[in-house]
């Protein structure tokens, strides 16, 4: 143990993997260096300033029902809480419709499906007279599967809207296995709504938060550890010791040894750093694409909501009603503490983007402060104008998980796994939320601690 108190790792990418893949190195006696090529570690969870008070500006929330997020928040002894009562809606068909009871957009009950109004009758009794090809003996995709039992009408107005949330893709680009391994095994089992009881029911919240934000989490992670910002690792290479990193423009590089590394950074970047190193891995991880996105942050005067907007946490909205806006979060109705904080502002967001949609960001602030106002306007009623206003733009924000990721990941970590003393983790992985990523960061830990 005292020999190893004296080795270093260092990780390469400061988000919440690997901030939390630094604080288990820490705990396990290794010197740790985290070093970030942006001006601020935390990666897609952001906090900045809108009318005066500080909000997330990435991910706002974390599953409840995993342990690894508020399980990691209760020990930096951060209070955890939920959201409010109010409920999602979906905006289509020219109306704000109730989300009704779904495993990711796949029905659970039909009464309820038929009553939102969010398919047209044709679509509605498609969804009722359901019929399988047989069950899948491979990796589809979650569009596949649903559109084979339901009709193609449930996968554009429901799975559509609720996956693109999750990752800025399209449910027919997206692997079932990796995003939704339940819905392929109740396909499997002979049919979703005939074993919805499988679908886990609690009373316990679906998610949590922070009071203050989901940036509280990576200041506290952040707080304990040697992270070194705008800082870009430029190379990584095999020494007799352990590994050398190259960080530094051309004419002023600076070298950094190590004893364990951990690429905590996306796909192209990690890919990029092991071409030499883990070459099949480095080609596997090449293939992942990524979504981008925007999210735009308004604040508002109270009194100029219209009624009723209170009640709702927000809505989603499907691709094929040709909106600017995929969503909007009414983050003063979703959380007491935004409630609090905003006195007489209205705090809330919309996103915009998705695979393939670079438009989205090259549009100017402006211009998407207008969108999401206008479409605000349709959805809602909002007529009030803005007296703050916040665009933050995620270029190359979200990886797909496209049939077959799974097998993808595992060929990865094969790689990997040739060069003793490597790992990686982050959201190209095994998950895209914060729970996932942060049980990503410590498998990558152990994976090097564990020997």
């Amino acid at each position: 143990m005292s020999e190893r108190e004296t080795l270093r790792a260092v990780v390469v990418g400061g988000g919440i993997s690997g901030l939390t893949a630094a604080r288990d190195l820490v705990a396990a006696g290794y010197e740790v260096v985290v070093l970030e090529a942006a001006d601020r570690p935390g990666g897609k969870i952001r906090r900045d300033l809108v009318g005066g008070v500080s909000l997330d500006v990435g991910a706002e929330a974390m599953v409840n029902r995993r342990p690894e997020g508020v399980g990691l928040a209760r020990e930096l002894g951060l209070p955890v809480v939920h959201p409010t009562g109010a409920t999602s809606r979906i905006w289509t068909r020219g109306a704000l419709r109730p989300l009704p009871r779904t495993l990711m957009g796949a029905p659970l009950d039909l009464d309820q499906l038929e009553a939102s109004g969010i398919l047209s009758p044709e679509g509605m009794v498609r969804a009722r007279h359901r019929y399988s090809g047989g069950p899948p003996d491979s990796d589809v995709s979650v569009g596949e599967v649903v559109a084979e039992e339901y009709g193609e009408e449930v996968v554009d107005r429901l799975v559509e809207p609720l996956l693109g949330g999750v990752y800025a893709g399209y449910a027919r680009g997206i692997s079932a296995q990796a995003a939704m391994p339940l819905l392929l095994d109740l396909a499997r089992r002979g049919g979703i709504v005939e074993h919805a009881s499988a679908v886990p029911t609690s009373d316990v919240p679906v998610f949590a938060g922070l009071a203050g934000g989901m940036g509280g989490l990576v200041d506290a992670l952040a707080a304990g550890l040697d992270v070194r910002t705008s800082t870009t690792v430029r190379s990584l290479e095999r020494t007799t010791r352990g590994f050398r990193l190259t960080t530094g423009p051309v004419p002023a590089q600076e070298f950094l040894e190590a004893d364990l590394v951990v690429l905590g950074v996306p796909a192209a970047p990690s890919s990029r750093l092991l071409a030499d190193l883990a070459p099949a891995a480095a080609t596997e991880l090449a293939a992942i694409d990524y979504a981008s996105m925007t999210v735009v942050t308004l604040a508002l005067p109270m009194t100029g909501l219209p009624p009723g907007m209170e009640a709702a946490s927000g809505f989603l909205v499907p691709p094929i009603d040709g909106r600017r806006i995929k969503a909007a979060t009414f983050s003063f109705a979703k959380w007491d503490w935004v409630r609090e904080a905003g006195g007489d502002l209205a705090l809330l967001r919309t996103s915009m983007g998705r695979l393939g949609d670079e438009r989205t960001l090259q549009c100017s602030d402006d211009e998407l402060v207008a969108a999401s106002l206008g479409d605000l306007r349709e959805a809602v009623g909002l007529e009030a104008a803005p007296v703050d206003t916040h665009v933050q733009r995620w270029g190359g924000g979200l990886p797909q998980y496209a049939v077959g990721h799974l097998d993808r990941v595992a060929r990865i970590r094969a790689s990997v796994e040739k060069v003793p003393g490597l790992a990686v983790c982050g959201a190209a992985y095994d998950g895209v939320g914060i729970a996932a990523c942060i049980a990503s960061g410590h498998a990558a830990a152990a994976a090097l601690t564990d020997s």
